[in-house]
């Protein structure tokens, strides 16, 4: 992980968080244990501060050592077995399923509630578990499928949440709260249910142990060794989400946890799994620890309102970041086109662009008219298109950029789930909007466009700082975009938990409505998706030999700083031009790339082209379901592409399973 001289070790860390974290817990506790102290045993009278000290303070905390432990080793074990760093228990779209069952019961059927809220909480968490696993069986879930798929379905349940809030915003308040985590006890029993839960899902993960260690051989070594690969990785799998389930189920989704514990110990020179799940447990432990202990603290009586979950990261990110500079890079996987590849002629980019032209001509023909009447503008073709072409044209031109975004992260990186989103330009957009919201109140649509691309390019460079010493390395850039949209996510989830009426605002925002964009705004949109594109075309050589990895690109006469460099720039400023159009939506930068890769295009132009003519058809979809399927109300462009996007690829992604 690092040479012996930079080398950090799991137990100095661990050491210098136990040592914030006693201090921490020491101050909330120090002054009614005092007066605990000093009260006799026999003293009549209720006493409100004890009870508070003894059945709120003490089960608040011992549950965050509790949940921060579960959720650290859920994502160890998801990041062992499926081999990717960027593995957490949101990966299998646990979280999601259950913020969305419960998105679902609140607006639909409130009955559902009465009969228990854990219950619908791990409903569904266990419903997209199961739908994660029906989309890779037939591809013997593989690690890169596997969490493709769980991506695919946590976003499609976020978006569908986000919908509902938006839609029923009254009555979703308790979902948002429920859904930024909160710690807040009034009595032991919960605690207790949490312990004896774990401890089972525990006990049955301990038999697993030894094989799960083989797999660090590969699939075949394993395989080699009489293994079933594919049944240990399903059971593994399925303990982490059943341990998830249960902490999301009665404390709410804290996600950054079961991602930056299992980094930071594996970072800090864990290697064995045995050492990664006992390091993982008590760093995500005493993460969660001391950011409650400091919620306690600083936050006074809003600490019962403040979510922990979105103010963990807070803490987090600096860890992250912190140690990203002193990590080896990794060498994950090929994804080139083999020598030889040559993409199939009934894939040919040019039918993903006829496509996109005929669904453009629908879009611009059929529609409602002011009386909600289904129509066709024969007479009246010049008052329809000042409405529904620029639409239509920044749509397309927003789904282009973010398409290409994701192609050139995905093969400079030489990781499936990269996408604009995890890079963390979009979530610098979103923070430096959120802050803008907070000190000078609405800017406009105008205001809010400079705002966002300003903070996007902002953390951009800040990303770029922290990955030069490392000579940009993809993984570094991963894990440090992570780190910042993490720290994004939190200011957001605080503000829609206290119910700060401006939340809704940037909620707004954040499902990326181009309802009122002008023909200007399109047109230069357009533009920047037709510059886009040739400069990716310009280093397509870049993209087709950096994906067989840095010796391979070294041996061809690569210079890897500046090629990786280039690309980085390329990749933000493309996501950031669509900013202004969809806000921080950048879905379209994932599916896309996946989405042609099922239609097995392999070779970067091909791959280019219909990458952003897919992401344009999306968009260009979306939008004409937003404007028409609830008419007179105006659905956000971005949330609609998200539900459109995702059960396609999920449809690609068992199609292609099953030929496989």
């Amino acid at each position: 992980m690092t040479d012996g001289k930079e080398k950090l070790g799991p137990a100095p860390l661990a050491l210098v968080l136990a040592l914030i974290a006693g201090a921490l817990v020491l101050a909330v506790v120090h002054e009614p244990l005092m007066a605990l102290l000093r009260t006799p045993r026999d003293a009549g009278g209720y006493d409100a501060g004890r009870m508070v000290f003894l059945y709120a303070t003490l089960p608040r905390l011992a549950m965050a050592v509790l949940c921060g432990a579960g959720l650290a080793v859920a994502g160890a074990i998801m990041q062992f077995v499926l081999r990717n760093p960027l593995a957490s228990p949101t990966t299998l779209g646990v979280e999601a399923g259950a913020r969305v069952a419960l998105a679902i019961a609140t607006v639909a059927a409130p009955g559902l509630l009465g009969l228990g809220r854990d219950l619908v909480a791990i409903s569904g968490s266990a419903i997209t578990t199961g739908l994660v696993f029906l989309l890779v069986r037939r591809r013997g879930f593989e690690p890169v499928a596997t969490v493709i798929a769980g991506l695919i379905v946590g976003l499609f349940c976020g978006a569908l949440a986000a919908l509902l809030g938006l839609v029923e915003a009254r009555q979703m308040t308790a979902v948002f709260l429920w859904g930024s985590g909160s710690l807040s006890q009034q009595s032991w029993v919960p605690f207790s249910g949490l312990a004896l839960r774990l401890g089972v899902a525990l006990l049955a993960l301990l038999p697993l142990l030894r094989a799960l260690a083989v797999l660090q051989l590969g699939d075949d070594g394993a395989r080699g060794l009489g293994l079933s690969v594919t049944r240990l990785r399903v059971v593994a799998i399925a303990i982490a989400s059943t341990m998830t389930a249960f902490v999301v189920s009665m404390v709410g989704v804290i996600g950054f946890v079961g991602l930056v514990a299992p980094a930071l110990a594996r970072l800090a020179g864990a290697r064995r799994l045995g050492e990664q799940l006992a390091w993982s447990a008590l760093l995500g432990a005493l993460i969660l620890l001391i950011t409650d202990a400091a919620v306690q603290l600083f936050a006074g009586q809003l600490s019962e309102f403040l979510p922990t979950g979105a103010v963990t990261a807070v803490l987090g990110s600096p860890l992250l970041l912190f140690l990203v500079r002193r990590m080896k890079p990794s060498v994950p996987p090929s994804v080139a086109a083999p020598p030889g590849w040559n993409d199939p002629p009934a894939a040919r980019a040019p039918v993903v662009l006829a496509g996109l032209g005929l669904l453009v001509v629908v879009a611009l023909l059929v529609g409602r008219g002011p009386t909600g009447d289904w129509s066709l503008p024969f007479g009246s073709w010049s008052a329809v298109a000042v409405w529904r072409l620029p639409r239509i044209l920044a749509s397309a031109a927003a789904g282009a950029l973010l398409a290409l975004s994701g192609v050139v992260l995905q093969r400079l990186t030489r990781n499936e789930l990269a996408s604009p989103e995890v890079l963390g330009v979009s979530a610098g957009a979103l923070l430096a909007v959120a802050l803008s919201l907070l000190i000078f109140g609405q800017l406009g649509a105008a205001g809010d466009a400079v705002t966002a691309v300003c903070g996007g390019m902002v953390v951009l460079l800040l990303i770029l700082a922290l990955g030069r010493r490392s000579g940009f390395a993809p993984d570094h850039m991963l894990l440090a975009g992570i780190a910042v949209s993490a720290l994004a996510d939190a200011l957001v989830g605080v503000l829609t938990a206290v119910g700060d009426p401006r939340a809704m605002r940037l909620l707004g925002w954040m499902s990326g409505s181009v309802a009122g964009v002008s023909l200007q705004a399109a047109v230069l949109t357009m533009l920047a998706a037709l510059v886009a594109l040739i400069a990716a075309l310009v280093l397509r050589r870049w993209l087709e030999i950096l994906p067989l990895g840095s010796e391979a690109a070294r041996a061809l006469g690569v210079n890897l700083p500046w090629a990786r460099l280039s690309l980085l720039l390329l990749a933000a400023l493309t996501s950031t031009a669509a900013m202004p159009i969809l806000g921080p939506v950048t879905f379209i930068g994932l599916v896309a790339p996946h989405i042609v890769m099922t239609l097995g295009l392999r070779q970067s132009r091909s791959v280019l082209y219909a990458a952003a003519g897919t992401g344009a058809a999306i968009m260009v979809g979306a939008d004409w379901l937003a404007r028409t399927v609830s008419f007179p109300l105006q659905l956000p462009t971005g949330l609609v592409a998200a539900l459109l996007g995702a059960p396609a690829l999920m449809l690609l992604l068992n199609r292609r399973g099953r030929r496989s």
